[in-house]
């Protein structure tokens, strides 16, 4: 196969022609991995929590620090990409990137407390910022113009291949060797990652120039959404606006938000550029996708939060719960991509919000005689949501946008989806710990002397040799599950609905053709 010509840009940049033969092979898999590592770190904790939360002497719901501080810290990396790339190159920044997603892995594993692995998770989610939009980038730099969809296809596979991969592989290590080594198995792929991704593209550097960077808007776009996200994590357990130390941390994000909108909107070098929010298309598609990932990332975490805590499931059979949602996903989207052209992007997310309430909805039902098949039936549906939800979604946020905003676009949408993540995990396991302790006050005021199902469990128990107080913590731990179960099940069915609420914000967006600036883009929804 003959490479094609190199081009050169408007300011005499020669770019490299496309890459051919083994070359390709081997950095399309060698940028596929790294991607694959990233991706695999946001879900591979979700059923480990309960077993880090455990080892390292705090609750189960103070473990979501785990995922919510590294979503926020790799969402504020993220705008910070093209600035760097065109600082030291974009070959330079993703293996440096790769090689400290490595170090900072091998941090989290050594942790010896909640707080440490708190810092090195922040760590670790700031230097991953960069990998997954260069990774696109080097891609499609390495195939021809007429291959780029095929490129982004085979891209794409590995980010839904990691969320099946991530609570199978999360499940196991935890039960059969310890949680560290969810975080020291990105150490080989990393290393090897880096090598032949260095080996392959060095030659292939893109031009640098020193650019100005807005390191005020930077600040503050760190000061109110790392507020936001602290706040939100310690809520629960300081009593909300009870506390003067949330009340300070909300003022300081309201604040701090403020002051960012009127700094960006002001600024020559925005490190967000705020003026895409003027389109329709553009903040209608980033709302319904940012908040129905946040729905989503939140009920995957809480998930299997639920089945290990209350329903005596393993970290690996809560895995297996988890894994199939990737299943579909993988089926369906190269069908989703292959019409995203032909048929109006709007009837695809529409059609992906109406099957996630679907699935929500019968999550609602569950009770705690629930077999693992009935839990399963619904993470298998899912994926048939997930493929037609990412795409169509980006497609509509960037349509319309010249190719020169599309990586300020792309980037911004990104961030907001990210935070939205982080946001949806901490209020859905607040909201399931409120409605948890409602549930279990109304119930306990059935569990009574003046009962008869009462008196007939406690004499029960006490023939089986328990003491009272025994009986009595044997017939609470009875309440705690199901005022659990009825507590996620509020969750699921309030999520079903926001998911139906969605729907018409869908279709505020006009109906425009999908670009290739989109196209190309959309894969980095995932």
């Amino acid at each position: 196969m003959a490479s094609a010509p190199a081009s050169a840009s408007a300011s005499g940049y020669i770019h490299p022609p496309p890459l051919t033969g083994s070359a390709r092979m081997w950095g399309t898999l060698a940028l596929s991995a790294a991607t694959f590592m990233n991706v695999l770190d946001t879900s591979i904790a979700n059923v480990s929590l309960p077993a880090i939360a455990g080892d390292l002497g705090v609750s189960p719901n103070q473990g979501t620090w785990v995922i919510t501080s590294f979503g926020v810290a790799n969402a504020i990396a993220v705008p910070l990409t093209g600035w760097l790339s065109q600082r030291f190159g974009q070959v330079r920044l993703f293996v440096a990137s790769v090689m400290l997603f490595v170090l900072t892995s091998w941090l989290c594993g050594l942790a010896p407390n909640m707080t440490t692995l708190i810092v090195f998770r922040v760590l670790q989610g700031l230097v991953a910022g960069p990998m997954i939009p260069l990774s696109q980038a080097l891609l499609l730099s390495s195939y021809p113009r007429a291959l780029a969809g095929l490129a982004m296809a085979l891209w794409s596979m590995t980010t839904l291949v990691a969320p099946v991969m991530g609570p199978l592989l999360g499940g196991w290590i935890t039960d059969n060797i310890s949680w560290p080594w969810i975080f020291y198995i990105n150490i080989p792929v990393g290393f090897g990652a880096a090598f032949i991704t260095w080996s392959i593209f060095r030659k292939r550097e893109s031009v640098t120039r020193k650019l100005p960077i807005d390191s005020v808007g930077l600040a503050l776009l760190v000061i109110w959404v790392g507020a936001l996200q602290i706040m939100l994590d310690k809520g629960k357990e300081l009593d909300w606006f009870h506390s003067g130390e949330v009340v300070a941390l909300g003022i300081v994000s309201l604040v701090g938000l403020i002051a960012f909108v009127i700094w960006e909107l002001t600024e020559e070098h925005p490190v967000v550029d705020l003026t895409l929010f003027k389109r329709r298309n553009f903040w209608a598609g980033a709302l319904a996708l940012s908040v129905g990932y946040g729905l989503f990332f939140g009920n995957v975490v809480l998930l299997p939060l639920w089945l290990q805590q209350y329903m005596g499931y393993t970290a690996t059979q809560a895995g297996m719960v988890l894994a199939p949602v990737g299943a579909m996903a993988l089926l369906l989207s190269p069908v989703v991509g292959k019409n995203i052209g032909k048929v109006d992007p709007r009837r695809f997310a529409a059609f992906a919000f109406a099957v996630f309430a679907l699935v929500l909805w019968m999550r609602s039902n569950f009770n705690t005689q629930a077999d693992f098949t009935t839990i399963l039936i619904p993470t298998i549906i899912q994926g048939v949501a997930m493929a037609f939800f990412f795409i169509p979604l980006l497609t509509i946020t960037l349509s319309g946008i010249s190719p020169d905003k599309i990586p300020a676009a792309s980037g911004l949408s990104n961030f907001v989806r990210i935070v939205a993540g982080s946001f949806g995990t901490s209020i859905a396991t607040t909201i399931w710990q409120d409605r948890a302790a409602m549930h279990h006050a109304h119930l306990s005021e059935s569990v009574n002397l003046g009962s008869t199902a009462t008196n007939s469990a406690l004499s029960g128990l006490a023939s089986a040799g328990l003491t009272p107080d025994q009986a009595l913590g044997t017939i609470n731990r009875l309440v705690d599950q199901q005022a659990y179960m009825l507590a996620a099940s509020d969750v699921f069915y309030a999520s079903s609905l926001i998911f139906l609420a969605l729907i018409p914000v869908v279709f505020l967006t006009r109906h425009t053709k999908a670009g290739a600036g989109s196209a190309d883009a959309a894969a980095g929804a995932h």
